[in-house]
């Protein structure tokens, strides 16, 4: 159900060849020693050296109580992530909204899902996650990246750590009910990135300050300054700092 590749343009699309072609079954896993046109999300490319960090793509059958709150799926591959990293680089990790996964202010790690989607039935989705984990040196266009090495000042192994990333994931999403539903939000505000401070937002080419409140259900973010606001995933930028 593991497997490795040597190179590919991107494990999301090798994997999702194996939804089109018939091929899926729940728990499939691909980790990628090298990945030469990794995806981020809104288009955007995932840059990663060669050997260095986790690339790695899961398929997953979603469960039936995810199709009318599949912002919870998302949230419940974001929290173990978030778990799995926090273990080894320690309580300053969190999750920025709505799947990055943050050390302090620089971002670490992030996923990438998509979706096969028939009627209403959730056929498959595709989990792409990305994680910093030997590499120290990035491209200046990236914003705060960081390291697992850089942090713990040690090397990893990241297929090993790319293994107990996907037995857990694969075990946290088996183990979830709807009735689990409130505590997995939970969980996810609690280690919310920024919440309750404010921060610099962009909308529309208008930067303005706001309080990170939480993420609801449905995936959107509520902040508040003079207003009340609610925000969908790509409605909004963060205004960030190169450090």
């Amino acid at each position: 159900m593991f497997h490795t590749l040597n190179c590919v343009g991107s494990t999301n699309n090798y994997a999702m060849a194996k939804v089109h072609a018939g091929l899926a079954k729940h728990g499939m896993a691909w980790f990628a020693h090298d990945q030469t046109a990794g995806k981020g999300q809104q288009g955007k490319t995932w840059e990663a050296v060669a050997g260095q960090n986790i690339v790695l793509s899961i398929i997953i059958q979603p469960d039936k109580c995810f199709f009318q709150k599949q912002f919870l799926f998302n949230a419940a591959i974001a929290t173990a992530c978030y778990d799995f990293f926090k273990d080894l680089a320690g309580d300053e990790t969190s999750i920025k909204w709505p799947n990055d996964i943050y050390w302090r202010d620089r971002k670490a790690g992030g996923i990438l899902i998509e979706n096969k989607v028939m009627g209403k039935s959730w056929n498959w989705a595709v989990v792409g996650i990305g994680i910093n984990i030997n590499q120290l040196v990035f491209k200046d266009e990236l914003l705060n990246p960081v390291s697992l090495k850089q942090i713990s000042g040690k090397d990893h192994e990241p297929l090993e750590l790319a293994r107990k990333l996907h037995k857990k994931i694969i075990r946290g999403i088996d183990a979830v009910t709807e009735i689990k539903f409130p505590a997995i939000m939970k969980y996810y505000n609690e280690h919310l990135f920024q919440r309750s401070n404010i921060v610099r937002l962009r909308k529309d080419n208008v930067v303005f300050e706001t309080c990170i409140k939480e993420v609801n259900s449905f995936g959107q973010l509520l902040t508040e300054d003079s207003l009340e606001r609610e925000f969908s995933f790509g409605e909004v930028q963060w205004v960030v700092e190169s450090s």
